[in-house]
């Protein structure tokens, strides 16, 4: 992982974790058609999070929540044949925390 060790993910608030799974799934939609290399990356980077944030122990009674997420995420990238999931609606859903976490820095 380039930006943040395993040791010090396990240590960020779920928003801060999510808000850092929002910025690879917007990467991911924005280089999605546009350039694969970008966009595989974003997607890797992507479900790194996502794997690291279901392995943290803090986050045992979301595993459903983060489990599903992981499940849309994978429908998106793959099409969104499944559940009819796109990029741009995990965005949608994963802003809230963007802006949270965007707020408390911001007052620091």
């Amino acid at each position: 992982m380039s930006n943040v060790s395993e040791n010090r993910w396990h240590t960020l608030p779920l928003a801060e974790q999510m808000a850092n799974i929002g910025s690879e799934v917007g990467r991911a939609a924005t280089w999605q058609e546009k350039d694969n290399s970008r966009f595989e990356g974003a997607v890797k980077r992507a479900m790194e999070l996502i794997d690291l944030t279901i392995e943290d122990r803090r986050w045992n009674g979301r595993l459903l929540e983060l489990g599903r997420f992981k499940e849309f995420f994978c429908d998106a990238v793959l099409g969104g044949h499944e559940y009819g999931t796109t990029l741009s609606s995990l965005e949608k859903y994963l802003f809230p925390f963007m802006n949270i976490t965007a707020r408390t820095y911001s007052l620091i």
